[in-house]
């Protein structure tokens, strides 16, 4: 008869050790994300936009910083309980327990040109040369793009400044960013009126371009000044053409691509049918026309080239995580411009989510390590985890947000959608295939 032996089980606990600042100070952290933006640079951010207190208040400038980018860490909150989240570890230490208004006035006294600095010292390239996605041969690849569904609340004056939307009630914000491929790290961003356009806002941020990128962006980004003035930065580009767009042929490569020309550009062009089945045995297909001024067809085969354009999609990723993942559906806070524009530079840094956690596990970490300090002094020890756990039960940090039956983020590049139109995503499935670069038109 087969003897059955049951371990007792060996109980592990972590303790993560995070520095805090001390007296009024103290509530000016990020928990573990505090390494990412120190005291010191937020002091410096501070000082040279002359926004630092005249005297010692009860709420600094320091913890007003922290306290902004906690906002918009838990968009689920109002502004008394992203203060306790902050002070959510510090058991022990005498800490200030400011009301509503004071925490509006704190966000007033502030303004928007600390966090803007701020941004601008934060945005910039991650990739290795090693991470997977990030580059093409010699290229690092980036990419544009566009996203018009951000809510701000319907009041006066944000109506004076975006106007009145026909689908919905809410005046809606334009966000353009640059986007590294591969790690979803935000390059530069600008927002404003959707009335403006896309690539009027692309243009502003043309100056973080490099000879060394090569630029992905989908259809409409694809016209005659636009392209001339990215590939005047040295930038190579690899777009979408719109499907009512003409090109000569000029010559025929053996590829199956041709040689083109758009305005000035002389450019190649790859005329491409994508299909892709899913899981249940549906299977969908579209025509792609791809345009790039890598004329090199033996250097950069259209097969690659075609694969390549997938990468746009970490894009798309990062704006789903910022509207269904951390902001869950929900409008902006504030209720004029300047809010606005002092709230999008950190919900703008927060898009570059863990590539493979989940909406889960990702709001527990957020929580978890913002949370993680307790006890006295500058230096103190606590289970983060622990902190999370407890105001989870109480209730004191709204739902967590399952963006899945399995629980797992959906990754548009890992899961097929009915399409509508002209190929947007409905409702998710599972991807089986996905077939592009055998049915390049043309091939020779």
């Amino acid at each position: 008869m087969p003897r059955h032996c049951v371990r007792p089980s060996v109980l592990t606990t972590i303790t993560r050790t995070v520095t805090v600042a001390a007296g009024r100070f103290a509530p000016g952290h990020l928990g573990e994300l505090t390494a990412v933006v120190p005291f010191e640079l937020v002091d410096a951010v501070l000082a040279e936009t002359r926004a630092v207190q005249r005297r010692l208040r009860d709420l600094p400038s320091r913890v007003g910083v922290y306290f902004l980018l906690a906002m918009c860490l838990f968009p689920e909150v109002g502004y008394r309980l992203v203060w306790d989240t902050l002070t959510a570890g510090l058991s022990g230490m005498p800490v200030v327990c400011p009301s509503a208004k004071a925490l509006r006035d704190l966000r007033r006294r502030i303004g928007s040109a600390p966090v803007r600095a701020l941004f601008e010292v934060l945005a910039g390239l991650l990739a290795r040369p090693t991470t997977p996605g990030a580059r093409f041969g010699p290229y690092r690849m980036v990419s544009f793009d566009g996203c018009s569904s951000l809510r701000v609340p319907d009041s006066e004056r944000n109506r004076a400044w975006l106007g009145r939307t026909s689908h919905h009630g809410y005046p809606t914000l334009e966000l353009m960013t640059l986007i590294e491929s591969g790690t979803r790290a935000l390059v530069g961003a600008v927002f404003g009126p959707t009335a403006e356009g896309e690539t009027s806002y692309a243009r502003r941020l043309l100056h973080l371009l490099r000879p060394d990128m090569l630029v992905l962006w989908d259809k409409g980004f694809d016209s005659n000044v636009f392209l001339s003035k990215v590939t005047d930065t040295g930038a190579q580009v690899l777009g979408r053409l719109r499907s009512n767009r003409r090109t000569p042929v000029l010559t025929r490569l053996t590829d199956g691509s041709y040689l083109s020309a758009i305005g000035t550009v002389k450019v190649r062009v790859i005329d491409t049918q994508i299909a892709v089945t899913c899981a249940d045995g549906t299977s969908f297909t579209g025509s792609y026309r791809l345009v790039t001024p890598l004329t090199d067809a033996r250097r950069y085969p259209a097969t690659s080239l075609v694969g390549l354009y997938h990468q746009r999609w970490e894009h798309e990723s990062a704006y789903y995580a910022l509207r269904h993942t951390i902001m869950n559906g929900r409008n902006l806070r504030s209720g004029d411009p300047a809010g606005i524009e002092q709230e999008c530079g950190p919900c703008s840094r927060s898009i570059r989510p863990g590539r493979d956690a989940s909406a889960r596990q990702r709001h527990l970490s957020h929580e978890a390590m913002v949370q993680g300090v307790g006890g006295s002094g500058r230096s103190c020890e606590v289970c983060a985890y622990g902190v999370a756990e407890r105001r989870v039960e109480r209730g004191a940090v709204g739902g967590l947000q399952d963006l899945g039956a399995d629980g797992q983020l959906r990754h548009p590049c890992g899961g097929c959608a009915e399409y509508v139109g002209e190929g947007r995503a409905d409702a998710g499935r599972r991807l089986r295939s996905v077939q592009e670069a055998s049915s390049i038109r043309g091939r020779c």
